[in-house]
């Protein structure tokens, strides 16, 4: 299990995400932040995912991205998806961990 606490800044609203992986390949996360956009992504995207679809696309692609550009405010230097991601990416073993 891996857990990431991302403070974004001003704003306040803090993400912590928790990532499970089995088979470091399909990653189940959880996500509890004070960011609506971001709670409204997990609640219709879901839980699952396919780690390597989410963790190796380009920068700024991906279905977590894809999602909050036709649904966030614009806020281009929120660090959240990309905590999510990394998150993700420590679990399924394909990043290494904070020491």
């Amino acid at each position: 299990m891996t857990k990431v606490k991302i403070n974004p800044g001003i704003c306040g609203l803090i993400t912590a995400v928790t990532a499970e992986s089995e088979d470091q390949q399909e990653v189940t996360v959880t996500v509890q932040s004070g960011c609506e956009s971001i709670r409204k992504m997990f609640e219709e995207l879901g839980d699952t995912f396919d780690a390597f679809d989410v963790c190796l696309a380009k920068p700024g692609a991906g279905e977590l991205y894809e999602y909050a550009s036709e649904h966030f405010p614009g806020h281009a230097s929120c660090p959240a998806i990309a905590g999510i991601i990394k998150c993700m990416e420590v679990e399924c073993r394909l990043a290494l961990p904070a020491t």
